[in-house]
């Protein structure tokens, strides 16, 4: 499929439609698969993007049909208690997002971006095939009365063999997450004004394909693993992987691979030793002493320190956005939890899985994304010069706002249903269905959908653009590690004050029976350790300094990482 004949969503203005043919000269520092010289008229671009699109498709659409209803599978046929079960899904989310580090640092010092994604969905489809196996077993819940107390449940071979696909499954997200859209944004030249344009709307096309991807798998699967079994359900897991990985392999003639630059450390080494240096710098510089010896830096050196220095520069916006992460943790666990007390019904006969509640927040994005990349953005661009309507910054911002509006309203809608619970007389059971209808869930759901797709696309614009260009697997791993590092506070969190305020012989926050527990002050928690987050973020944001880009040529004749820095502040 040549670029001029994307389907219409995919398309922007004066991105494709390129005339280049090839008597032209290749393109400079890029190969195919094989080695040899490509041109701009048969390779990359959407004709490449197409390809890695509908494998993310699939990849996504696997995850989340293991995620959505995981904490459904532990309390069922596992029999893990609430609280165990929403750590141990915190736990495993927050081991996959945080693999992407680890994946970043091997694709981008040894095996390469390509061979990376390869590895991964080789290892996904371990992880899934052992995963329909498992669920297969006869299911063995232990003999004692105290059977939702997880430490003292001897595991079954069921469990074992769950527990270990589902985290081959995390380790297989570390070089798939940030390789894939890396390799797929790099089949953009952003040298080139008709592909750099094509990328800026990339971005925001990648992330409308994991919604549907995250949309499809929570209305189908979960109706699948609930109502026809979980073999069944995570089966077909198995079979979209195996489709997804033939995908990926057909496209390989198509894509760009970048060279290597001879003479170039690996990344991470320049990187590590240009922190060093800076570090060595700063404490002569403390110190009052000079090293005359270092008083004429040549430009490579110079160029490290501010390699080194932009690195560091984005810290402080990643750590700012960890609250976030928290709060996002919560949809595929205390929120499912809550949708399974409420009435479901939305036909005779016919209720809703709780798991498929989730699906109005990629519904929401699916809408939202068109208008924004169609109406808002054009609107924007007019209000303030910037091409992209909004600066990266300024859209992650947007959407930590909503994040903290969202878990404030989930604590005014759990406020309500217990004390629609109270008034029935259902205070005392478990397994009542509150009259309360599920519709009541929905506007937390759309906000927080509408939420991730400011903030993901702001972050995951931003770290690549803002990171190195060596380093880029590196980027959206910051981004990814965001979400792990956010699911592990949740379940340290959830953990700490389960034990806090389930001590004394008291009802704990997170008890088994919903209505007995108040997630509702647990959300308000959540609330504030937002406001605080956003208050951080805007004070750092406010005065972050974008870089600007070199051309490739200069850069790369000198042997230079591909940056400089630029003298204003630009406005967050």
């Amino acid at each position: 499929m040549g670029d001029a004949e994307v389907p219409f969503l995919l398309t922007v203005d004066g991105a494709d439609g390129d005339t280049e043919t090839k008597e032209e000269p290749p393109l400079a520092w890029v190969t195919d698969f094989r080695g040899r010289p490509v041109f701009r008229s048969s390779s990359g671009g959407w004709r490449s993007a197409l390809f890695l699109i509908v494998v993310e498709l699939g990849g996504t659409f696997t995850y989340y049909g293991v995620s959505a209803n995981l904490i459904t599978y532990l309390t069922g046929p596992l029999g893990h208690s609430n609280a165990a079960a929403a750590t141990a899904v915190n736990v495993w989310a927050g081991t996959a997002s945080f693999m992407p580090l680890l994946g970043a640092f091997v694709a981008d010092s040894w095996l390469g971006r390509y061979r990376s994604i390869v590895l991964a969905w080789t290892l996904y489809a371990l992880g899934y095939g052992m995963m329909t196996i498992a669920s297969s077993l006869p299911v063995l819940l232990p003999s004692s009365p105290n059977h939702n107390d997880s430490s003292s449940r001897p595991w079954s071979m069921q469990a074992a063999l769950f527990y270990a696909s589902l985290y081959l499954i995390a380790l297989a997200y570390g070089p798939d997450k940030p390789c894939g859209l890396v390799f797929a944004a790099d089949q953009f030249d952003p040298y080139h004004p008709k592909e750099c344009a094509a990328r800026r709307s990339f971005f925001n096309w990648w992330y409308f394909s994991i919604a549907i991807g995250i949309a499809v798998s929570f209305a189908v699967v979960s109706y699948i693993q609930e109502n026809l079994g979980w073999e069944i359900g995570f089966g077909t897991l198995f079979a979209i992987v195996l489709c997804a990985f033939s995908v990926f392999l057909l496209g390989t003639p198509t894509y760009r691979f970048y060279s290597a630059t001879l003479g170039i450390e690996s990344p991470f080494v320049r990187l590590a030793r240009s922190l060093a240096a800076l570090v060595r710098n700063s404490s002569f510089s403390l110190l009052g002493q000079k090293r005359h010896h270092h008083q004429h830096e040549d430009e490579a050196t110079t160029g490290k320190f501010e390699e080194a220095r932009h690195v560091l520069r984005l810290l402080p916006i990643w750590a700012t956005c960890l609250a976030y992460g928290v709060v996002l943790a919560q949809v595929s666990t205390i929120f499912i939890k809550q949708g399974r007390t409420l009435d479901r019904r939305i036909l005779d006969g016919l209720e809703l899985p709780s798991a498929a509640l989730q699906t109005f927040g990629p519904a929401a994005i699916l809408v939202f994304v068109p208008i924004y990349d169609r109406l808002l953005v054009p609107a924007l661009r007019y209000a303030t010069g910037n091409p992209s309507g909004l600066t990266p910054l300024q859209r992650v911002g947007t959407g930590l706002a909503l994040s903290l509006a969202t878990v404030s309203m989930a604590a005014l809608v759990e406020a309500r249903r217990l004390g629609i619970a109270r008034e029935h007389g259902l205070m005392d059971d478990a397994g009542a269905t509150v009259p309360m209808s599920w519709v009541w869930l929905a506007p937390q759901f759309v906000m927080i959908g509408v939420a991730d797709s400011f903030v993901a696309v702001g972050l995951q614009e931003f770290f690549y653009d803002q990171m190195p260009c060596g380093l880029r697997s590196l980027a959206l791993a910051l981004y990814f590690s965001v979400i792990g590092i956010g699911n592990f506070i949740s379940g340290a969190l959830v953990c700490l004050i389960d034990r806090i305020t389930g001590s004394g012989g008291g009802d704990s926050w997170f008890a088994d029976n919903l209505n007995r527990a108040h997630v509702d002050y647990f959300y308000l928690l959540l609330a504030g350790l937002s406001a605080a987050g956003l208050a951080l973020y805007l004070y750092f944001a406010s005065s972050y300094v974008y870089k600007c880009t070199a051309t490739r040529a200069s850069a790369q004749g000198k042997n230079l990482p591909v940056l400089q820095t630029c003298t204003s502040v630009v406005e967050f």
